[in-house]
């Protein structure tokens, strides 16, 4: 009974985890980019930074999301698999497919989608628009 709140807690974490890979990691990085502009010409730099630390602290994110799922199915006592057939893993010939999905790929595709959401909500809402006023 004890291995059931430990279980919805890594989902929560992994959750928590997988919205913060998509949406803290880019704006954190673009947030520390901008702190380190003294002028307002653009300079490489801080350009070079966020296009080389976003997608290496996102794969390192990742890896701990991984160990996390594998966390999980310890404690489980479940293997990595959880019995959802997706439809784009259906075969055109409408075979089986082989692999498995996981507990971590149904959060990270919760997460997509509320990432893409609220990136919608800010550009169409609350972003503005650049282009001069004539």
């Amino acid at each position: 009974m004890a291995r059931k709140p430990i279980a919805v807690l890594l989902v929560v974490l992994m959750a928590l985890g997988s919205v913060f890979l998509w949406i803290g990691i880019p704006v954190g990085w673009v947030w520390i980019a901008s702190r380190t502009v003294k002028t307002s010409q653009p300079t490489f730099g801080p350009y070079l930074l966020v296009l080389v630390a976003t997608p290496l602290s996102m794969w390192l994110w990742s890896k701990l999301l991984f160990r996390l799922n594998g966390l999980y199915a310890r404690v489980t006592g479940q293997t990595y698999e959880v019995r959802t057939q997706l439809p784009w893993h259906k075969s055109l010939r409408d075979q089986r497919s082989t692999r498995p999905t996981t507990v971590l790929d149904l959060v990270m595709m919760i997460s997509v989608s509320l990432a893409l959401t609220a990136f919608g909500i800010w550009f169409f809402f609350f972003a503005g628009s650049s282009l001069p006023n004539v």
